[in-house]
C-alpha cells in the first residue's frame, strides 16, 4: 500500500485539520472532529445535516457551505458517524427552524440518523436510494443511496437558502429522490488505509458491474467492455427504471477517485448520445469525481429528470469546497 500517512488511525483528524485550514473561510471543525459546519450560518433557515463513513470526499464535507449542508457529519473510513455526532451538530447549526437530515441507504447510516432524530425536536429526514444496480445489497436494504445524494443536497440546500419551511423542504428532497437513478462500474478495487490491501480482487480485463461506493458487489463480474458498451447498459438500466420519464435532465458522470476526467469526459460524451437517442434532453451536466470511493478505478452515470422547479434551483448560487457557482 502506497499513500500519504503519517499514522493510519490519524488519517480522519488529520485530514479533517487540513480540509478545515484549507476552506476557512467556508467552514470550521466541531469539537472532538465530529462534523464540519457551514463557518456562517443563516439564522432562521432550516439547517440541512448529511454526513457518512469517510472515504468518499468531497462528499459530505465538501458540500458544506451556502447554498448545501451547514454540517456534515464524518464518520471512520466507510463507518457511519454515530448518533451524538448528529445530535451535536444539529444543536450547533440549528437556527430556530429545524433540521432536515439528508441520509443515503446504508444500514448503518439510517440507524444511527434514525436514533438522532428520535433524540431530537424538529428533525425530519430524507433517504436516498437512487442505486438501480441491485434491489439489496450486503449493507442495505432496498436500494443504496449514491452520487445522486449530491443532487438532492444541492437541490434541497438552494429551497432552504429561499426559506422554505422543513416539511416542503422534506417533500421537495423526495421528489428529487424519487426522479433521480444512478449505476456505476469499477474497474479496480479501493484500498482502504486500515486494511492495507485492496478491498476485492479484480482481474486486469474485468469489471464490476453495478458496484456500490465502498466497493460492495454489483450486478456481475464480467469483462473488460468498450466505454459505449458500458454507457450503454448503464443507461438503459436507468432509462428503465424511470419508465415513462423524459424531457430535460442533468446528467451527472462520478469519478469514483481513480478515473483521471478524460475518461470521465468521455463516458458523460458516450452517456449523453445515448440519452438523447432516448428522448432525454441534457439540460445541465456535472463531470467529476464529487462521490468517491477513496483510490476506485471507476465511475457512475446519475440521470435527475428535471422540472423548472428543479432546473432554477440547481442553478442557483452555491459556494462550497467542491460546487461553486453563481456568486
Amino acid at each position: 500500500m502506497k499513500k500519504f500517512i503519517n499514522a493510519v488511525d490519524d488519517v480522519l483528524t488529520e485530514s479533517l485539520d487540513g480540509f478545515a485550514a484549507a476552506h476557512s473561510d467556508i467552514v470550521m471543525l466541531g469539537g472532538g472532529h465530529k462534523f464540519i459546519r457551514r463557518k456562517v450560518l443563516k439564522p432562521g433557515k432550516v439547517a440541512l445535516i448529511s454526513g457518512g463513513g469517510s472515504g468518499h470526499e468531497p462528499l459530505h464535507g465538501g458540500l458544506v457551505g451556502y447554498g448545501m449542508l451547514d454540517a456534515a457529519c464524518p464518520g471512520q473510513v466507510f463507518t457511519s458517524p454515530t448518533p451524538d455526532q448528529m445530535l451535536e451538530a444539529a444543536a450547533e447549526v440549528d437556527t430556530g427552524a429545524g433540521c432536515l437530515f439528508i441520509v443515503k441507504n446504508y444500514e448503518g447510516d439510517v440507524m444511527n440518523f434514525d436514533m438522532a432524530a428520535e433524540m431530537s425536536d424538529g428533525v425530519l429526514q430524507v433517504v436516498t436510494n437512487d442505486d438501480v444496480a441491485v434491489e439489496d445489497s450486503l449493507f442495505t436494504t432496498g436500494r443504496r443511496g449514491v452520487a445522486g445524494t449530491l443532487v438532492v443536497e444541492k437541490i434541497v440546500g438552494a429551497a432552504a437558502e429561499e426559506g422554505r419551511k422543513l416539511e416542503d423542504l422534506k417533500t421537495l428532497g423526495d421528489r428529487v429522490n424519487r426522479s433521480t437513478r444512478s449505476m456505476g462500474v469499477a474497474l479496480t478495487s479501493c484500498t482502504v488505509p486500515a486494511a492495507g490491501k485492496p478491498t476485492f480482487d479484480i482481474g486486469d480485463n474485468e469489471m464490476e458491474f453495478g458496484v456500490g461506493i465502498h466497493g460492495e458487489p454489483g450486478r456481475r463480474r464480467d469483462t473488460l467492455k468498450s466505454a459505449d458498451a458500458i454507457a450503454e447498459e448503464i443507461c438503459a438500466a436507468i432509462v428503465g427504471d424511470l419508465g415513462s420519464a423524459r424531457g430535460n435532465a442533468l446528467l451527472f458522470v462520478n469519478g469514483f477517485g481513480g478515473t483521471p476526467s478524460m475518461e470521465l469526459y468521455l463516458m458523460y460524451n458516450s452517456a449523453r448520445r445515448l440519452l438523447e437517442k432516448h428522448g432525454v434532453s441534457i439540460a445541465r451536466s456535472l463531470v467529476g469525481s464529487y462521490v468517491t470511493s477513496l483510490d476506485m478505478a471507476g465511475c457512475s452515470i446519475t440521470l435527475t429528470m428535471l422540472d423548472d422547479e428543479t432546473l432554477r434551483l440547481w442553478d442557483a448560487p452555491v459556494h462550497t469546497a467542491a460546487l461553486r457557482w453563481g456568486m
